[in-house]
């Protein structure tokens, strides 16, 4: 991302502050997995938002209206021995050149600088609660302005969440963000076409996962979120990772898998048969959730409330369930009792963007939030019927579906970001057997 992207935002949110105030974000802190290991470091969301600044022990100040600098940045100083082991730091002369900080200090310099910034400020734009050990520090800061008040100091009158801006700021996908959105789309699709040509009875679920963490990182890219490799009744299980079981002849594999690219998720999900061809009843379900999820897809245009995709989809499942004898009675009834919902558990869609589940509120008020170009969410509806349903004959059992796409909304209605992936039931079967030749020959060389 190019740094005049950081840049524009870093204005857009001075100028929604007030002259008298002050921001802080603090970066991400390194999480310990176990021993002498941290989890792969990732920066937190709304700092990078804002700096493009990757590293570790940064802070993020903004003071609008700052004479000297309205952008500072603390961050760690050149080290060359940590360097060696942990890799090349940006340092405060990088701060400023190469991230656009208008002044950068020590990281370690904090405790003297930073307290003499918020002083004299009327309102301290700061996240409280997200991060306990930097609240003590912010607390530490105010009262060693408090101690200063007979010498005339003047201590901060209010804090304010920066949720309330940046995330709204956020909500709305740039030019720059959506071109980033929708290369990782492309690259997820790569992985999922992937897996539907190499899938095959007796392998494992961890050998697709394998495939898509290959494909992920072969474009430079991460997995946003663990994968999902369900098969046969391990796709009924909502967030199933262990990825640990054998693909069964006759079965679905269910796949919600998607990476990260430069910052920004995708988030897609595709179900197709482990042996390239779908069962009756498979097919029947199968249809079912992907006429509620077209239908929630053309729900999506500005000017719809963000519930709208959600309900479109509800009465297809509903519909589409009573016609298969799943559930009996009126598509009303079975709407106002929620009975639906012992097989579609969850809702629709949720925000995607820097974080899968990205921020965003989804009301107004007490009013659903309306659609606006810029916005970015996933549609995925889903039916799930575990083994073993009460009152559901034993040919849909342990059959589960699901079916996500990433979609913008444009002017004029809306974009599938991950298009690239087949969901029809012909079009997935074609590229299974167009796969065939392939895994024979694999199976020869084995």
């Amino acid at each position: 991302m190019n740094q005049k992207e950081f840049t524009k935002r870093r204005r857009q949110l001075t100028r929604m502050m007030e002259s008298d105030s002050i921001a802080i974000v603090p970066a991400a802190s390194p999480k310990l997995r176990n021993g002498d290991a941290d989890y792969p470091y990732r920066q937190d969301s709304d700092f990078y938002y804002l700096t493009g600044f990757a590293e570790p022990d940064s802070v993020m100040v903004l003071v609008p209206g700052r004479g000297h600098a309205e952008y500072i940045l603390f961050c760690r100083d050149r080290d060359p021995k940590a360097e060696a082991w942990d890799g090349p730091r940006a340092g405060t002369d990088g701060a400023v050149e190469e991230f656009g900080a208008d002044d950068a200090f020590p990281i370690a310099d904090i405790n003297e600088i930073l307290p003499g910034l918020m002083e004299g400020k009327e309102r301290v734009y700061y996240n409280v609660g997200r991060n306990p050990d930097f609240d003590r520090k912010i607390m530490s800061w105010v009262n060693s302005i408090r101690a200063k008040i007979k010498n005339g100091a003047h201590v901060p009158g209010e804090f304010v969440s920066l949720d309330y801006l940046l995330h709204d700021m956020r909500l709305y996908k740039s030019r720059a963000e959506i071109t980033a959105m929708r290369k990782a789309a492309r690259i997820s699709a790569e992985a999922h076409r992937r897996a539907m040509m190499e899938c095959e009875p007796g392998m494992q679920e961890y050998e697709l996962e394998a495939l898509f963490l290959h494909t992920f990182r072969s474009h430079q890219a991460y997995p946003a979120y663990n994968s999902i490799v369900g098969g046969g009744p391990n796709a009924c299980i909502l967030h199933y990772t262990s990825n640990s079981d054998t693909l069964e002849d006759g079965e679905l594999v269910l796949i919600d898998a998607g990476c990260e690219y430069d910052f920004y998720a995708s988030d897609i999900t595709r179900t197709f048969p482990v042996n390239g061809r779908f069962s009756k009843e498979q097919r029947a379900i199968y249809d079912v959730v992907l006429k509620a999820q077209k239908a929630a897809i053309d729900k999506i245009k500005p000017g719809n409330h963000w519930n709208e995709p959600h309900e479109a989809a509800v009465r297809a499942v509903t519909s589409g369930l009573i016609k298969l004898g799943i559930l009996k009675g009126t598509q009303r009834q079975r709407i106002k009792d929620e009975s639906y919902q012992k097989f579609f558990i969850h809702r629709t869609g949720h925000w995607i963007g820097m974080d899968v589940h990205d921020v965003g509120d989804y009301k107004v008020g007490d009013e659903w939030r309306v659609l606006e170009p810029g916005m970015v969410g996933t549609v995925e509806p889903g039916i799930y019927i575990p083994t073993g349903s009460r009152g559901v004959a034993k040919k849909w059992w342990g059959i589960g579906v699901r079916i996500e796409d990433d979609v913008l909304v444009t002017r004029d209605g809306h974009d599938v970001l991950s298009k690239d992936i087949p969901k029809e039931v012909d079009e997935i079967e074609a590229l299974m057997a167009g796969g065939l030749p392939f895994r024979r020959s694999r199976r020869k060389a084995a």
